[in-house]
Order: structure tokens, then sequence, then C-alpha cells
């Protein structure tokens, strides 16, 4: 099985990148974790990107917060999909970072999840390394029916809850 870079432009990112990295390790498709810059470190950046897939990776996400430049920088360096993944920060709560991340010029695309939305970013990657891995496909399929399973229970609980959460 390929593995997903999970790729962050500074280790202040980690608490929301957790998410991604949770979500793959919940499905079993190995990952590695690396902080790359694309503006303090962009030959680093670079070359991680070129050797991507000769390393054995089949997706990259990267996460990045403000200028957001990381997933166009992984894009520009390689065929690999990239998942761009906004970070928010104090100053714009991430609308900077999306806007950066999803703005990309013809020919450069990468797929963007939500401010913050770390675990559909991992979603995402399964999904991708899943159209060649059938065992994974049924992983998903599993994942997709508990998430079901769940939120028909909610209904079931609200429905036994709603003459009583109205008497008061």
């Amino acid at each position: 099985m390929k593995k997903v870079a999970v790729v962050m432009g500074s280790d202040s990112d980690l608490g929301v990148v957790k998410g991604a990295m949770k979500a793959l390790k919940e499905l079993d498709i190995p990952f590695e974790a690396r902080v790359i810059s694309a503006h303090r470190t962009p030959d680093q950046a670079m070359t991680f990107a070129r050797a991507a897939e000769a390393e054995g990776f089949g997706v990259i996400i990267a996460a990045a917060g403000m200028a957001a430049h990381l997933a166009g920088a992984m894009a520009a360096n390689t065929h690999l999909p990239v998942i761009g993944l906004p970070v928010s920060a104090k100053a714009l709560d991430g609308m900077d970072a999306l806007l950066s991340t999803v703005m990309m010029p013809p020919g450069m695309p990468v797929a963007t999840v939500g401010i913050d939305a770390a675990r559909n970013a991992g979603l995402l990657a399964a999904q991708i390394l899943a159209l060649t891995d059938e065992g994974l496909t049924e992983r998903l399929k599993a994942f997709r029916a508990a998430q079901t399973r769940k939120a028909i229970d909610k209904d079931t609980q609200l429905q036994q809850k709603l003459d009583s959460i109205l008497e008061d």
C-alpha cells in the first residue's frame, strides 16, 4: 500500500493535523508526518515533493496557515495528488489560508478541504488510495456504514427524548 505524506508548514499546525493522522491510522494507512515550510525551507519542500513517489507515497496532505503556499509548492513539484488543508490563524480565522490553498493557477490542481478539516483530508487521501486497493475500499465502506448507524441512532435517541425536551 502506498503511504500518505502529512506535511505541515509549522509544528504549531500539529494540533489540527492530528485529525488527519488519526483517520489514516483508523483505516490502517501508513503515513509519515513532516514539518516542511514552503517559505522557510523551500529547498527541502521541493526535494521532498520531487522524491515523494519514489519514497512510496501516493498522496500528499499539505497543511499550512496564513499565506498557505505549502500545498502549491508540493503540487508544483510532483504529479501525485495533493490535498491542501488550510489551517486557521488568529488574524483572519483561516480565510487567508483557505483562499491561498484553493486558488491554484491553471494546470496546478490542489484538492482543498475546509479550514482545520484535517479528518476530511485524511479520509479524502484514503478514498484516493482506495481506487487501487480493494481492502482499503472495504474498510472505507465499513467506516461509512458505521457513520450511518451512528446518525440513525442519534435520530432514534432524539425521537425518544422529544416529548420530555418540549415539556421543560
